[in-house]
């Protein structure tokens, strides 16, 4: 194999690959990409078995053939070259000759036929999703995931389409067991002959790079669903990834109905002030103490070790006096991601979950688990 790419676009496949490659190292091969001649460029393949990217790239083909090299390094030599053009160059036992300008690296791969296959993409049951909305429903979601909880199905977020003649319904749904992320939007049905409701759950880590392509540049994906397979397509990438098997929790039963008692607070200012009092909670449980009064929210913390802190936060609520508290970080993850300027926050009892909702996001709403301080 010889190719001729500019360094720019192959440092751009491989940025988006990073993410992908297997670290662990359990098969040598998976912490490689694979390079592999098209007719009129070249493709640029990553998998962890679970997840696979795989990308076409424009370069001059001068001689067709295809190899595996260490992900790691190819980013890191090629963040270092000057701009240009690179050649690479196969030799004897797989090793590669990159020549970039003044700079020449020689550096061993392994044999293509060693890498894994991907699965091959279905055509039928792909549905084109508007990017801006996609990204906006993985922002609201992605950060209430389980990260490598204990849990396995909790380490997935859920994705449900419900389809009607005039219109699609996209729900996504995240939880670690300590608090929940719920975001849904409607799409113009693009007349794909879509089930009337398709559920999935994928893993945390295709998410997020889902949402980090969809961040790149703007283009509909198309987004695919097969009995354990989900596809993404957008602007020649396609990234596949398994589904995850299980029962997803009941959700629905830890969502509060009707509260008597709701406060409607200024997003920034209660954001702002949970961050300042957050400053001297403890490391490991972010508490943080709130006290509902006629008129005003309270943030207070107490360390023994550090000291404490206290806020007022103007809002708008009439009920009855009430304190319970919760982890700081988990307010604050859900203001961080919420649009509009005001934030409902509904609590029945001290230690009953807080539901969470914005003014300007009526498909959104986050249920944070209360804790005793």
């Amino acid at each position: 194999m010889k190719i001729k790419i500019a360094r720019d676009e192959l440092l751009t496949g491989l940025q988006r690959v990073q993410g992908i490659v297997e670290k662990r190292n359990t098969m040598p091969v998976l912490s490689n990409i694979l390079l592999e001649t098209k007719q009129d460029g070249v493709g640029l393949v990553a998998t962890d078995l679970e997840i696979g990217i795989r990308g076409h790239y424009k370069a001059e083909v001068l001689q067709a053939g295809s190899v595996t090299l260490s992900a790691r390094k190819l980013y890191e030599i090629l963040k270092e070259v000057a701009d240009g053009e690179v050649t690479f160059t196969t030799q004897e036992n797989n090793w590669v000759q990159i020549q970039a300008g003044r700079s020449q690296f020689k550096i061993v791969g392994m044999a293509a036929s060693e890498f894994p296959a991907l699965p091959t993409i279905e055509r039928e049951g792909r549905v084109a999703i508007p990017g801006s909305g996609l990204a906006s429903l993985l922002r609201k979601t992605l950060f209430a995931v389980g990260d490598n909880d204990a849990r396995y199905i909790l380490n997935g977020l859920l994705i449900t389409l419900l389809s009607s003649e005039k219109k699609i319904t996209m729900k996504l749904v995240g939880t670690d067991g300590h608090r929940l992320a719920i975001a849904e939007s409607e799409l113009a049905n693009a007349g794909t002959d879509l089930p009337k409701e398709v559920k999935a759950i994928i893993p945390r880590k295709a998410a997020q790079e889902m949402r980090r392509l969809l961040e790149e540049e703007e283009g509909e994906p198309l987004l695919g669903f097969t009995k354990n397979l989900v596809t993404f397509q957008k602007s020649g990438l396609y990234l596949t990834s398994r589904v995850m098997e299980g029962t997803y929790p009941n959700y629905q039963q830890v969502i509060p109905k009707e509260s008597a008692k709701k406060a409607v607070i200024e997003r920034a200012a209660m954001e702002s002030a949970l961050r300042r009092v957050a400053v001297l909670s403890k490391d490991k449980t972010n508490a943080v103490k709130l006290m509902l009064q006629a008129g005003t929210l309270t943030l207070h913390t107490s360390n023994p070790d550090l000291g404490e802190a206290t806020e007022e936060v103007p809002a708008q609520y009439r009920g009855e006096s009430l304190t319970t508290g919760f982890n700081a970080r988990y307010i604050l993850d859900a203001l961080a991601v919420m649009d509009g300027e005001s934030v409902t926050i509904e609590i029945n009892s001290p230690l009953s979950p807080c539901l969470m909702k914005s003014d300007g996001d009526p498909g959104f709403l986050c249920v944070v688990m209360p804790m005793k301080i």
